[in-house]
């Protein structure tokens, strides 16, 4: 049943299936086995494996220092790993110097040529490969068409806005028809608008190709909303890698649950199994959740998002707080509530019911239904 659901919550859901009927069908086109490295003594990726498919958005997403860019270093073949294999078509690759991969890199500051008009920007791979004129030509003019800028040919890099000169950097990228197009961070040096319009033109320009993306960001919207499927990293290791609905709703770690949008935690006892429901204790109150295959036990942590709570008290799950402030961000207002055992919870309200608002200091009841409760583990409650 999607009725009830936030608007987002129900688009990620449907976009999530499409994704995954289409992942499904994929053949495996990039995949790395036990990749680690190190900086001196300072281990900085660990057994790191991926497979991804032809034709396939992947993100490799986390937080500065994780680890991604030097995973991007290592597939675009500007460095080496210490252990583990890269392969690229079935063909080992992990020796092989970068100009020789049939993999292109786009860089969050473009790296134009200065000196060089946008044609010729686009064109200087195509003849260094020693491609003929008229074939360049023909490429180059191809290229520009797809990314909207047909006529900009004979324009300089510094007569371009932030949003062309990607363009213009995405153009010379796809020109080589590459297997595999890399991206490092490539709209993070764009404003927040712009960033949103170039995120529909990236994906739809992947479309059109069909040319597998992989692309390293730490904005968790801009790869829940483009990619296909998503690693999440943290200090050198995948932490779970799925599509951006099952990362939201079913996270495989704290870190994961906490990195990808907003979530109230509680720390929670396991009392058992009650059929298809998990029976816990939080902070005095009974919750319950959905039953994994396999029942834990003892002390955990569970989570609940905050557009998952209500603040009618009509759902099975029910904790008691007194509201500490409402605050109204646009499409919704935050109610910030604290439990009597001094823990803060929030939860989001459309602004079509300001009336509905509770005062600042108000007793009420927060709930939420089993389904909407997220169990995790307790050692895996901090980052590691």
């Amino acid at each position: 049943m999607l009725r009830g659901l936030p608007a987002f919550c129900v688009f990620y859901r449907i976009v999530s299936v499409i994704r995954t009927i289409h992942h499904d069908t994929l053949k495996s086109l990039l995949r790395l086995d036990a990749i680690s490295t190190s900086y001196g003594n300072t281990r900085v990726l660990n057994d790191i494996d991926i497979d991804v498919k032809e034709g396939e958005f992947f993100f490799l997403l986390g937080p500065s220092g994780c680890g991604k860019t030097t995973l991007l270093r290592i597939l675009s073949g500007l460095m080496h790993p210490d252990e583990g294999t890269v392969w690229l078509g079935g063909k080992d690759i992990t020796r092989l110097p970068a100009h020789q991969r049939d993999i292109n890199t786009v860089f969050q500051n473009y790296a134009l040529f200065p000196h060089l008009n946008v044609y010729d920007n686009v064109a200087f791979g195509l003849r260094m490969k020693k491609r003929s004129e008229p074939e360049i030509r023909s490429k180059v003019e191809e290229a520009l068409r797809l990314v909207s800028l047909p006529d900009f040919g004979k324009r300089m890099p510094t007569q371009m806005s932030g949003g062309q000169m990607q363009r213009v950097a995405l153009a010379r990228a796809i020109v080589n028809e590459p297997a595999v197009l890399l991206l490092d961070e490539p709209l993070g040096a764009l404003d927040v608008k712009l960033r949103k319009q170039m995120q529909f033109e990236l994906k739809q320009l992947q479309r059109k190709l069909g040319t597998t993306f992989i692309c390293v960001t730490h904005d968790q919207d801009e790869a829940m909303t483009l990619g296909d499927r998503i690693a999440v990293m943290n200090h050198g290791r995948f932490e779970q890698i799925a599509d951006a609905h099952t990362l939201y709703n079913q996270p495989a770690s704290h870190f994961v649950c906490d990195f990808l949008g907003d979530c109230n935690f509680l720390q929670a006892v396991v009392n058992g199994r009650v059929d298809d429901k998990l029976s816990l204790t939080a902070e005095g109150n009974p919750i319950s959740a959905s039953a994994p295959q396999t029942t834990p036990s003892g002390a955990c942590i569970i989570g609940v998002r905050p557009e998952k709570i209500s603040l009618d008290g009509s759902r099975e799950n029910r904790v008691e707080a007194s509201v500490e402030q409402v605050v109204f961000t646009g499409s919704h207002y935050t109610v910030i509530a604290k439990t009597s055992r001094g823990t803060s919870l929030s939860c989001r309200m459309f602004n079509d019911r300001p009336s509905a608002l509770p005062e600042t200091g108000q007793a009420i009841t927060l709930s939420w239904h089993h389904t909407d409760t997220i169990v995790l583990p307790p050692n895996l409650s901090q980052s590691q």
